[in-house]
């Protein structure tokens, strides 16, 4: 079992940037295959970016391909999410997703183990 705590949200003017955290405890974290989802009011959980496993494989979604960044380090438990370029349409909690090995997963129902979200707010 895992547990995810994420760090690093809070608010900036559009085309700022924020880095989040999402810390893991718990054994094997590098045989977690991890996503960053977000969540805006009224809407529905989407991915935003995913790696492997082995952090040979990552996914953009569409939205923030070019701006946002997913890196993992293993030997500090931590998969991070570089955001750059913010505009207001990224306002959202964003959460951290764990799921044991496997390839990488798009839908929030394939995830396992969840962190309790972080919010990022860009203002115009």
């Amino acid at each position: 079992q895992v547990q995810l705590v994420e760090s690093g949200g809070g608010s900036v003017q559009a085309g700022g940037s924020l880095r989040l955290s999402c810390e893991a405890s718990g054994r094997a974290f590098s045989s977690y295959s991890m996503g960053w989802f977000r969540q805006a009011p009224g809407k529905e959980r989407e991915v935003v970016a995913a790696c492997r496993w082995d952090g040979y494989r990552l996914y953009y979604a569409d939205s923030v391909r070019g701006r946002f960044t997913i890196s993992r380090d293993n030997a500090k438990n931590t998969v991070y999410l570089q955001m750059n370029s913010l505009k207001p349409e990224d306002t959202a909690t964003y959460y951290c997703a764990a799921v044991q090995l496997g390839d990488i997963r798009y839908s929030p129902h394939q995830y396992e183990y969840w962190g309790q979200g972080t919010q990022v707010t860009v203002s115009s």
